[in-house]
């Protein structure tokens, strides 16, 4: 499981052995699954596990903001 990015206290991973649709698993004292989304569909919290609800929207926010090079780090792993 690859940290793809770290920053501001989060890192976030893509497993290898995972499944579609293309997400992330982000760390901070707790996780949050945010899905990746597209071009035409914005990131979303699928599942939080334990992660407080302002480092969730901090989460989402930051995931937002590198929505596309999560993507191609996602197409790098998947194809």
């Amino acid at each position: 499981m690859p940290t793809v990015l770290r920053q501001s206290g989060f890192s976030i991973m893509i497993y290898t052995r995972d499944h579609t649709p293309a997400h992330v698993h982000v760390f901070k004292q707790g996780e949050v699954i945010i899905n990746l989304g597209d071009a035409d569909t914005p990131v979303f919290v699928r599942e939080n596990n334990g992660m407080s609800r302002k480092d969730e929207r901090d989460a989402l926010f930051l995931v937002a903001e590198y929505q596309e090079f999560l993507l191609e780090k996602w197409r790098e792993i998947y194809g």
